[in-house]
């Protein structure tokens, strides 16, 4: 049903009394209109300067800027596709949304989008003109009514919708094609549905979006802005072919809604490419053979295999033929194969770029070297390939244009290197910043310091410390203990360890006890001696005695927060690159008692580990295992090493793969370990983030072997997981899949149990266990992770107890 001018101003002043007057903006964070046509205004918050636009009278408000520092509202005249938009720090942009809008609600009598021509293709008259017709409506005999510029719009309220006066001297109006804003129908697959239908095809009840209960998910509004995820309303934020939701059934996770289609055509894209850009979701050339050789099978086909991308259920991703295809959202065009053994395979486009640049992980390791990536001054030179802002959103490209259009393009600014999506500094701002990949959000700073501002790691000797300094003081039984004190609780002065004068011993020497600190006559504890620290003394008549060293206070530390920065890899630790030593503080290499790696893990607490249920297949003997903690290369002895035996095996009781490992004593926290963090009990990480995993598992001949590497890659939801073409039904709501869908980072053997981790502000959670997955960095088969948000009160529980 259409909404009358009159009833949609009645409705704003509904939303102003019962509801928020903002739902009628779209919110950009960073941006400012460069406009002379403005009034500006003193206003407390943005509800304030929105009040301010509906009231303006000086001219028509199409949207506002607001700065909560100087608490300084500005109406404009113009707005996002009018004007000229800049970046500009704590300025947030609201734009009306029926200006926005290019399609019609009901007859379009409040349409105020920017289309020009008739359906026909025949330019409009601009309403102001008296040529080649002589307009009945203008500007000033109706001056609400948008009649602006030669935009069609629909003054006399025409059953048939907006209109205009062409200029065709033989045609006096014409309409034009203005689709119907899919509020109570749908175009498409229902990508922009934004209507109110909740409930399924067979009658169940939505879950909200923004509830976890009955069924958590991934589909978070916070995360997914541009998806209009709101209330329990039927959506398609994932490519689906038409819109659907969550159920209120504990039985049914998700259906379908039906949602009418609309009688008038969707809107036009423009042409299609003939060649690859962005995700090739606008690609309609003619290549119908997969990248591996394969022929495409034809969409309207359902032998050999049975699909639902069919040219009914996606009607306007011109799925002709066999042609590659894009429709639900992938990385790039694809197709359904004509080979009964492969379902379907991605297919090699050529780019539309005129070049390419290709980065391994190679040439990563080489662009990065082992130094802290920080930027110098304002950051101008910095050539890095962080591609994070400080608040954990990923870069948009600068080549792109979506979400974010811009002039800040590498043709524009030759010698800024805007590469991919790295931060860069190419206007001379304060710091290196870049458009997000968020649409609320147009740009921020990158996550990066200066590099005068950090701290130096310096590879030296483990001790003791407290914020003071080096402490003399002793942790558990103090076998990690490397003070000075060199006496015993008698009085009696320690002997040399290496020494066999008065008292010779040929077990507790620095030859047979290389990694005690047996240096000098230093009290210390080999053989782990449940009294603590002791020595041999020079006491002819006293072989050994006990040393008074006092207990250390508790640690104190920030979980998920290393001393040095993480390379944050944004390459294809399968493919990924070598990570920067001790950047991932809280990873631990799980050995056999010989000390052979075999599995990885996490520090959550200073004496436990989380770690996968199946690396503890070899042996139920606590004692069959050690912990190495502190290390950046596998074999090598690091001088921040730690190691521990196991005091106690906890498997998680009903049999999800997920352990935990008591040590025989608390590990040493300093700037080489130091606890992850982990997630409150049930959140579940939103589909897209960016997660990182680590590990010295196998490699594949991806180089990097024997340090530890890193990867970065999207969390990917469940439902979406589970799709046929993917991992079929086969990961659980206590997992969670990561990985890019076209295969070429994963984790692998060897990285079994270790962590993955999601940043969150300006730590790392610890959101889940490395568990199992189907081949190694294979296209369309994610990793699978324990979802550690599952099992909290377990870990608690069994902490608490132990």
């Amino acid at each position: 049903m259409g909404i009358s001018k009159n009833a949609f101003v009645f409705l704003l002043f509904l939303y102003s009394v019962q509801g928020n007057l903002l739902d009628n903006y779209i919110k950009t964070e960073g941006a400012w209109i460069l406009s002379h046509n403005k009034h500006i205004y003193k206003t407390n918050n943005p509800e304030e300067c929105a009040e301010k636009c509906e009231a303006e009278t000086k001219f028509t408000c199409r949207s506002f800027t607001f700065t909560s520092k100087d608490q300084q509202c500005t109406t404009l005249a113009e707005n996002t596709k009018k004007a000229l938009v800049l970046r500009r720090t704590n300025a947030v942009l609201f734009e009306k949304r029926m200006y926005l809008l290019e399609c019609r609600r009901g007859k379009g009598e409040d349409y105020r989008g920017t289309e020009s021509k008739t359906r026909n293709g025949v330019s409009c008259q601009k309403w102001a003109d008296t040529e080649p017709h002589v307009p009945r409506f203008t500007p000033d005999s109706n001056p609400n009514d948008g009649l602006e510029e030669n935009y069609c719009r629909n003054p006399d309220k025409d059953v048939y919708g907006p209109w205009c006066y062409t200029t065709d001297p033989k045609k006096r109006f014409d309409f034009c094609n203005i689709p119907e804003c899919e509020e109570e129908c749908m175009h498409c697959s229902g990508e922009k549905y934004q209507g109110n239908i909740s409930r399924t095809e067979s009658g169940l009840e939505c879950q909200p979006w923004d509830a976890q209960k009955p069924h958590s998910h991934g589909y978070i509004p916070a995360n997914l802005p541009d998806k209009d995820l709101k209330m329990n309303y039927c959506r398609n934020p994932d490519g689906e072919p038409r819109p659907w939701c969550f159920t209120t059934d504990p039985s049914k996770r998700w259906e379908f809604c039906n949602i009418p289609r609309c009688a008038t055509p969707p809107p036009t894209t423009g042409q299609g490419l003939q060649c690859l850009a962005g995700n090739g979701d606008n690609y309609r050339g003619k290549i119908a053979i997969t990248e591996s050789g394969k022929t495409c099978q034809n969409w309207a086909s359902q032998f050999p295999h049975k699909h639902a991308r069919t040219p009914e259920n996606y009607p306007c991703k011109a799925l002709d033929e066999n042609y590659c295809r894009n429709p639900d959202g992938e990385s790039r065009p694809w197709c359904y194969t004509t080979s009964k053994d492969v379902r379907w395979e991605y297919c090699s486009i050529p780019s539309c770029e005129e070049t390419k640049v290709e980065i391994t992980a190679e040439a990563v390791d080489e662009q990065v070297p082992n130094t802290e990536d920080c930027y110098q001054g304002n950051g101008a030179t910095y050539r890095g390939t962080t591609s994070l802002t400080v608040s954990g959103k990923r870069c948009q490209a600068w080549r792109s244009m979506s979400p974010h259009s811009h002039k800040k393009t590498p043709a524009a600014f030759p010698n800024a290197d805007l590469r991919l999506n790295y931060c860069r500094n190419p206007d001379g701002d304060r710091a290196p910043w870049c458009y997000t990949t968020d649409p609320s959000v147009r740009w921020e700073f990158c996550h990066l310091k200066k590099c005068g501002d950090l701290q130096t790691v310096v590879q030296k000797p483990v001790q003791t410390t407290t914020e003071s300094g080096t402490a003399d003081c002793i942790l558990g039984k103090g076998k990690d203990y490397r003070g000075t004190t060199a006496k015993t609780g008698s009085g009696k002065t320690c002997q040399a360890w290496s020494s066999q004068t008065p008292h010779t011993h040929d077990f507790f020497t620095p030859l047979t006890h290389p990694h005690a600190g047996l240096e000098q006559n230093y009290c210390r504890n080999p053989d782990g001696d449940i009294n603590g620290p002791w020595c041999y003394t020079t006491d002819p008549r006293k072989a050994w005695d006990y040393c008074e060293i006092p207990k250390c206070p508790p640690p104190q530390y920030e979980c998920g927060k290393a001393k040095r920065k993480q390379k944050m890899c944004p390459q294809r630790i399968v493919g990924g690159c070598v990570s920067n030593p001790h950047s991932w503080p809280w990873q631990i290499s799980l050995r056999t008692s010989f000390e052979q790696h075999f599995c990885g893990g996490t520090l959550i607490a200073p004496q436990w580990v989380l770690t996968a249920t199946h690396c503890l297949e070899r042996s139920q003997r606590p004692s069959s295992y050690k912990v190495f903690l502190g290390l950046h290369h596998e074999a090598k002895k690091d001088p921040s090493l730690q190691i521990r035996d196991v005091e106690a095996l906890f498997k998680e009781p009903d049999g999800a793969d997920i352990a935990l490992l008591k040590l025989s004593s608390p590990a040493l926290i300093n700037d080489y370990v130091i606890p992850a963090c982990l997630p409150k009990a049930h959140t579940v990480v939103g589909g897209k983030i960016e997660c990182y995993v680590t590990g010295w598992g196998e490699t594949q001949g991806t180089g990097g072997e024997g340090k530890l590497k890193e990867t970065g890659f999207p969390v990917i939801e469940n439902k979406i997981c589970n799709r046929p073409e993917f991992l079929h039904n086969k990961v659980k709501s206590t997992e969670l899949c990561a990985g890019n869908i076209d295969g070429g980072t994963d984790s692998c053997q060897g990285d079994s149990g270790g962590p993955l981790v999601c940043p969150e502000h300006d730590k790392f959670i610890q959101h889940g266990v490395t568990s199992w997955g189907l081949g190694c960095a294979q296209p369309r088969k994610p990793g699978v992770y324990v979802r550690v948000s599952s099992y909290i009160s377990w870990i608690e529980r069994t902490i608490a107890n132990n």
